[in-house]
């Protein structure tokens, strides 16, 4: 995600070596420098910038009248970070609601802080659990979480689901096998399973036993490193091994 920023600072050194700084953050796009904070009231309507550093070290009155009048006229106000020769100003700015506070001069290894702090802070995009299965003009979209597992059937693809049904494709198994979550793996020529499901590890029987339909899968020697990394993944969760 890519955030613009303002800067307001009466100090023209300062602002260039902030702004000289924050080069090495592609994600980080300049939207200008203003002197003062009435300046900086007009530059946030006009730009609506999503992150605002201000130089509170003088005028910081203004400046905290400033983002009193913000909420007048946004419904969400862009992150405002503090910046200052002391510490003085830090607590009135936490009581503004200040994403962060800089103190002068710059230093690289707070502003990476904030940066890393504000990228942690982004919505993480939900992958997507549906599974469209297109025969001719007909569509078929079932949920991933319901697949128990996959079985070949000549050039088609039997998907047996949590409720008992199955839903046939006709598409061969390995069509599937890339576009499928990863929490889903191959450990047979004819069988995907999805491990969620998986109850129990077999390796006398080279088999994998669900937990909803007691099915045993049958695992092939092709496939036994899968095998073993899913029963270093399930082992990872459980409480305790017993022998």
């Amino acid at each position: 995600m890519d955030y613009s920023y303002t800067i307001i600072d009466a100090n023209a050194a300062t602002s260039l070596q902030l702004q000289s700084q924050l080069q090495e953050y592609p994600d980080l796009r300049y939207s200008g420098t203003v002197s003062n904070c009435t300046d900086g009231l007009n530059q946030i309507l006009k730009f609506s910038p999503d992150l605002v550093l201000v130089n509170l070290t003088n005028n910081a009155s203004k400046c905290f009248q400033m983002v009193v009048e913000l909420h007048q006229y946004l419904p969400t106000l862009p992150l405002m970070i503090g910046v200052s020769k002391t510490e003085t100003h830090a607590y009135k700015a936490i009581k503004n609601g200040f994403f962060d506070y800089w103190l002068l001069p710059h230093n690289e290894f707070e502003i990476r802080k904030t940066i890393l702090k504000l990228r942690k802070q982004e919505p993480q995009e939900v992958a997507p659990t549906k599974l469209c299965l297109k025969t001719y003009r007909d569509y078929h979209y079932i949920d991933t979480n319901d697949i128990l597992y996959l079985k070949a059937d000549n050039n088609a693809t039997d998907f047996y689901m949590k409720d008992g049904s199955k839903v046939s494709a006709y598409k061969t198994l390995k069509s599937f096998e890339e576009s499928l979550p990863d929490n889903f793996i191959r450990i047979h020529q004819s069988y995907i399973l999805n491990t969620d499901y998986v109850s129990r590890i077999n390796y006398g029987k080279s088999t994998c036993t669900l937990n909803t339909t007691e099915d045993h899968l049958p695992f092939s020697k092709s496939y036994k490193e899968r095998v073993d990394l899913l029963k270093k993944r399930l082992s990872k969760n459980t409480i305790a091994s017993l022998k």
